[in-house]
Order: C-alpha cells, then structure tokens, then sequence
C-alpha cells in the first residue's frame, strides 16, 4: 500500500561542518537511497555550469516539448511550445520542484533529449566523487536504478556552494511569480531554521520525505541530509534537531544525539526492517546487504539508535486525497491532479499521481495525492470542494 511503503522507507542521515569537514552525525550515509527530487540539485548544477561557461544567460529562452509538459505534478502547466526563461525555470525548480521546468531544461542542455541530459548528469557525479548515484532522468520522479547515497548528496550539495557561489543563493528564494500566481518554497527550514541558506527537499514513496539543508552559525556551516521521513513535518523536525546537535558540538556543547556506537555497519544495516531490504533487493537495488545481517544480535548502540529514530520517525498514519471518482480517460486524472495542485497549498508536500484500475476489458483512472497529515488533506479536501471538485481523504489499507 502507498502509506506504508512510504512508513518503512530506509532512514540515512548525515551532518558535516563544511569547513573541516568534520561528520558530527552519520546515519547509513553510504547506502542507496532513491533521490525523488534532490535530483534537481544535479540538474542545477548542470545548468550553473553551462551559465558559467556562457552556454547560456539567465534571460535565454526554453521551450517546453510535449514530453515536458505531460511530467505529473508538481508543475508549472507548462504548455507544449511555451517558453520561459532560464532564470524563470530555475525558480520553477528550487521553489515549486517543478518537473516540467526541470525537463525542459534538461532537454535543452541535452540536445533535446532528457536521456542524454541523465547521462551527462551521471558523468559530472562520477567527476563530483559521487560514487553511488545514478541518474535517469532530470526531475527525480520514480525510476528504479536512480540511486543516490546521503553522501553523494552532501557532496553535491557542497560543490554547489563552491563552485557556483553567484548561483547559490537562489535556492534561499521563499517565493516565485509565476503567470500571476506565487510559489512558495517546499523548505520550510528557510523560514524556521535560522541561518538556513538552502537547499532543496524531496519525496516518492521508496525513500519517504527528503532534505538537503544549509545553515551557518557562529562563523560554522553545515550541511545536513535527511532520507526517510514519514512526513514532512518529522522530516524538517529530525533535521532540525540533528543541526541543533551539530552546532552544539562545535560549540563544545553537549551533544544531545551524537553517539560515536552508531557508525558501525551491521547497526546501521539493522536500522532497516526486513521486509523494507527485500523490497529493494527485488527492484534491483540494494545488493551488497548478507541475510545473516539481519539475524545478528542487536548492540547496545543498535538499541539506542532504534530507540533514537523511532522517536524521530514515529509511525503515524498519512493519508491520500483522492480527487473525483473514477475517470475513463488517463488525461482527464492528470487535468483533476493539476487543477488540485492548484486549488490546494497543502498538498505541495504530497506525491500526486494516476492509478490504472483494470476490470475485464475496461481501464479506469484515479487521481490521488499520498504522504499527507490529516489536517493537510482534509484542508485541502476543503479547498477542492469549495471549487466545485469532488474530494475524498482516503487511508491505506
């Protein structure tokens, strides 16, 4: 079912001071974790470098194909053969996450192919020191070999700010103006974090809620990343708190989370239930993990470390919101998914998608967005109906 694939999605977590490069937090940071959108941050970085090499200029125009513009939510609604500027689709990308200005620019820098823009992204991963990801395609929507490690996502993150420290700071923009419409940034930590400067979140259901977060503090900078958060609230929490730890340990602060027992491999293996790693051995990922990992007997650090995450990531029921009935045509489910993006601010941190419903020789659509709280889907079931769309809060079974 949605919601508990995306309860038992595996937990990794990292911190590191970016200066010395110290590790004040080390969860699972080299296992494979699917990226959702904080591939955006490698398609940015592809589109920094081709403005720094003076490939392109923020006022150059892109045009958006057919192949961009069917990518599911979250989007602008770009339409086939509109264009935009790269400036503009930068801010689609860091603000609203959107897939279609995300496609648009990759095809553009990849000569009109989103396949070969990957490729180009998998390349410049390998020369970052991004030994464990892989890329295939530019918005992070579901592909089962796009991989990534908490590692490889810091290091991104830090080669972002080295490297294109003029281009930066646009992933602190709060809003974006947009065909008259505003969007707001998914990461709340610009707002609730100080000295939070980026960078960029992320969620699909095989990786749960994802952050990449930057902060500076007391002349320190930190970059933290965060995968498998069963909402985006404990998500942002977590992160939080394990900043808070990081900041207090450079401070000679006592330390709150850190223990030194975690970075063990057979405790951070064990973090993971077993059923979580038979899923991803049988998609194909996951392949380095032996059995008898999972029948070792626990540590004491083991212990506190599940004790720690549980209170992290307590198991809360998420709920889907489920627009309309049942449509016979897919187009008309991906028109009600973009129309209720639109209706509803409060499922920006959902993940929308069509469910194909077969029966005998028919094909029926639903339109459904999973991973919500309560009061953000019923908030949002509120907003919908009040527009005249028909809007079900629905649980996993």
């Amino acid at each position: 079912m949605i919601q508990a694939e995306a309860k038992a999605a595996p937990y990794s977590a990292l911190v590191v001071d970016v200066d010395s490069e110290r590790v004040l937090y080390s969860q699972s940071p080299d296992e494979l974790r699917h990226p959702a959108s904080l591939t955006k941050m490698m398609t940015l970085y592809m589109v920094f470098e081709a403005l720094s090499r003076g490939e392109l200029t923020l006022d150059s125009m892109v045009m958006a194909s057919s192949h961009a513009t069917s990518r599911p939510p979250s989007s602008l609604g770009l339409r086939t053969g509109e264009s935009l500027t790269v400036e503009q689709a930068i801010l689609a990308v860091v603000t609203q996450s959107a897939n279609d200005a995300a496609t648009t620019l990759a095809e553009h820098l990849g000569r009109g192919s989103e396949a070969e823009f990957a490729e180009m992204m998998t390349q410049k991963a390998r020369q970052l020191g991004m030994t464990g990801s892989s890329f295939y395609n530019a918005s992070g929507l579901p592909h089962p070999n796009q991989w990534t490690t908490a590692w490889d996502m810091y290091r991104l993150g830090r080669a972002l700010q080295k490297n294109f420290p003029q281009y930066y700071p646009y992933f602190s923009t709060q809003s974006f103006e947009f065909r008259g419409r505003s969007y707001h940034n998914h990461n709340h930590l610009l707002e609730t974090y100080q000295g939070t400067d980026g960078i960029k979140t992320g969620f699909v259901n095989a990786s749960g809620f994802n952050l990449v977060a930057s902060a500076r503090r007391n002349g320190h900078r930190l970059i933290g990343v965060v995968f498998g958060g069963n909402s985006y609230k404990r998500r942002d929490a977590h992160m939080r708190e394990i900043l808070d730890d990081g900041f207090d340990q450079l401070d000679g602060r006592d330390a709150l989370t850190h223990n030194p027992g975690f970075g063990e491999r057979e405790d951070r293996a064990l973090l993971r239930r077993p059923e979580s790693i038979a899923r991803m051995l049988s998609a194909g990922g996951i392949n380095e993990y032996h059995a008898e990992a999972l029948h070792k007997p626990k540590s004491s650090a083991s212990t506190r470390l599940n004790a720690h995450v549980n209170k992290m990531f307590p198991q809360k029921q998420l709920y889907t919101v489920q627009v309309g009935a049942l449509f016979s045509v897919e187009s008309d489910a991906e028109r009600a998914l973009k129309s209720a993006m639109k209706a509803s601010s409060a499922l920006a941190h959902g993940r929308s998608f069509v469910s194909v419903h077969n029966s005998g020789k028919n094909r029926r659509y639903t339109a459904r967005i999973s991973g919500l709280e309560r009061d953000d889907a019923n908030t949002a079931c509120k907003a919908l109906r009040s527009r005249k769309l028909a809007c079900a809060v629905v649980t996993a079974g």
